[in-house]
């Protein structure tokens, strides 16, 4: 891929996590950036702060005049737009250069040292705890990540041309297209079947990435990839040991092939998140940054927007916001807050990402959400998908083991919200749940105060 002749680059889908990372990357490379998204979010607003320029409305007609200028114009689009998109259709029957996002980021970090994580659960906060690290330490590598670092207020962490660290997406087999010279696997739990069918071709497409990997390889201890293992307690490579919580910050040590570091700290809540730390630490370590200064940089790492987020912290009322769309993530945040909050009631409002997902999983959809003491259940976020028959949220509350659960409205959530008695309250999706939880914590503020 030639980008010498390339001034303007156009986004279909701009507003996707992954899409305006890269919109962000070409902004500041000087590029004139410019896009379509399906609707106006923190995301898009954040890029027209930027000067961006961002239109909601499928139509040829609002595209700004230079980016008809086809010798010198690059399109990038999202898979998950659909296949009767106006625009994508335009510019691929006048012959422009058009890419998926995938293809372009496994073009820019081709000629760099590749840090990629893989996973179907970790790979944001990992990659960005991995970025952070390499950032705080002088290491000058760019970081194309899935959710906003709260220390950057981005989704970009822009370093230098060499050093590059990504997010290796499983879906569509996107991370493929990557040339990982380190890498790991956090987690290879059955997701995405819509996409693949069945686990075994998500597994062999784990694999394939895994040959993929041209220096180091880091693996969850007990995945069936063969690397460099990490986990907590259980004799890998690099272990976590003594894990201690105090005031909702944790300190552990860690045991590398070559040493232990004793009482490391970070201020992220749950055990998988000392797993996520601990496979960062060993990438950095490995790439020759010393235990001292990834200690030292982990103290002041604030987390991933939608990552176990306090939006409310009180003694008297604690509102968490969370990303966990699949059933191992759920069982994260429930086994996480039950950890920190051992004592208090906690009310979950979930809202089911993807008919198919749900379809997929739904007896273990069922199980996570149960770990909670009341539940209110939200209808299914379709995202790309049409409705499956047979396929609601009202099936899976019946197969939920709790006495205290519920469907709601989004219109009446903050009503429900309010008549529970529970101080703990966990909202959890990838939909459109995260902009509610805004309004849920001005509502529950302004009666608390």
């Amino acid at each position: 891929m030639d980008l010498n002749n390339i001034e303007n680059i156009y986004f279909i889908g701009i507003g996707g996590i992954g899409m305006s990372a890269l919109a962000r990357y070409f902004q500041a490379n000087n590029f004139y950036v410019c896009g379509y998204d399906k609707t106006p979010s923190p995301v898009t607003n954040a890029l027209e702060v930027l000067g961006v320029v961002v239109h909601f409305k499928d139509d040829i007609d609002v595209i700004p005049k230079q980016i008809f200028n086809k010798e010198k114009t690059l399109i990038i689009y999202t898979p998950a737009i659909p296949k009767n998109h106006q625009e994508y259709n335009y510019f691929k029957d006048q012959g422009y250069t058009i890419y998926k996002r995938s293809e372009i980021l496994g073009a820019i970090t081709k000629n760099t040292f590749c840090f990629a994580v893989a996973g179907t659960h970790g790979k944001t906060t990992t990659s960005t705890i991995l970025g952070h690290i390499l950032h705080e330490s002088g290491v000058n590598a760019t970081s194309f990540l899935g959710g906003i670092a709260e220390n950057y207020n981005s989704n970009l962490i822009l370093g230098g041309d060499k050093i590059s660290v990504v997010e290796a997406d499983e879906f569509d087999r996107s991370f493929l297209q990557l040339s990982p010279n380190m890498a790991c696997i956090t987690s290879m739990d059955a997701d995405h079947l819509d996409i693949y069918g069945e686990e075994e071709a998500l597994t062999q497409s784990f694999i394939d990435f895994s040959n993929k990997v041209s220096d180091q390889l880091f693996i969850r201890k007990g995945l069936p990839i063969k690397g460099i293992t990490y986990g907590i307690e259980d004799d890998s490579d690099y272990e976590a040991q003594n894990i201690k919580i105090e005031n909702g910050t944790y300190f552990f040590d860690v045991k590398t092939p070559t040493e232990t570091y004793k009482n490391l700290e970070l201020n992220l809540s749950g055990r998988h998140n000392v797993l996520n730390t601990v496979v960062a630490l060993a990438m950095a370590n490995s790439y020759g940054v010393p235990l001292a200064t990834i200690a030292k940089a982990l103290l002041n790492f604030k987390g991933v927007q939608r990552r176990f987020t306090y939006k409310i912290k009180t003694n008297d009322l604690v509102l968490i916001d969370d990303y966990a769309h699949h059933p191992t993530e759920i069982n994260a945040v429930a086994d996480a807050v039950k950890e920190l909050y051992p004592n208090e009631k906690v009310l979950a409002v979930f809202q089911p990402h993807l008919f198919s997902r749900t379809r997929d999983f739904i007896d273990d959809f069922a199980s996570s959400l149960s770990k909670f003491d009341e539940l209110i259940l939200l209808d299914i976020y379709p995202a790309r998908e049409k409705p499956i028959e047979g396929v609601t949220s009202e099936w899976l509350l019946g197969k939920i083991e709790l006495e205290k659960k519920q469907i709601s409205s989004k219109e009446n959530v903050i009503k429900n919200i309010k008549a529970s008695e529970a101080k703990i309250i966990v909202m959890i999706g990838a939909g459109d749940i995260g902009v509610l939880i805004n309004d849920v914590k001005n509502e529950l503020l302004a009666v608390n105060n």
